[in-house]
């Protein structure tokens, strides 16, 4: 915190044009691949009607028009926002949920989603939660288990158990 005499720290981070610029460019290159699967699909009329791509490649081409004047407008335009966006700070705590999120689904690729899934409740209540580790693998136990009884058991609506499949001795 500053005193009245020194001046407030300027802000530093990310500006928002490129943020802007950045989703711009996913959006047209979303809509590239969107283009140039319906061609491979048949984006021309047929005898009998449209082909499967006619209208995905439109939808296509207005992503890819939409992602280039969006993506123009923030580099090049008159008036680019160069606010900060997002500080250090804040990504941070972005990262601190996104990157275990990420290993979260790729855990559940190997571990299926009952074991992967108490693994990520507890791992967040000890690691963001600061919550006692006991409690925390119990209580990531307990739900998971409530939802394997409520999933295979009662519903009868198997879910995804992994490659490995750690829950396979119960039978299900």
């Amino acid at each position: 915190m500053s005193t009245p005499h020194e001046p407030a720290a300027e802000r530093t981070g990310v500006p928002t044009f490129a943020v802007e610029a950045a989703v711009a460019a996913l959006v047209l290159l979303m809509g590239l691949v969107v283009i140039f699967g319906s061609r491979k699909l048949g984006a021309g009329w047929t005898s009998d009607g449209p082909g499967a791509g006619y209208f995905p490649f439109y939808i296509g081409l207005i992503l890819c028009i939409s992602g280039a004047g969006v993506l123009y407008q923030s580099l090049l335009g008159k008036k680019r926002n160069t606010e900060i966006f997002v500080d250090g700070e804040q990504i941070r705590r972005v990262m601190a949920v996104l990157i275990p999120a990420a290993v979260y689904v790729g855990a559940i690729q190997l571990l299926g989603l009952y074991v992967a899934s108490a693994i990520y409740i507890a791992g967040f209540m000890i690691v963001l939660g600061k919550f006692n580790r006991v409690k925390s693998v119990l209580l990531g136990v307990v739900i998971a288990t409530i939802f394997f009884l409520m999933f295979e058991v009662w519903f009868k609506v198997p879910l995804f158990k992994g490659v490995l499949n750690p829950t396979g001795f119960l039978g299900y």
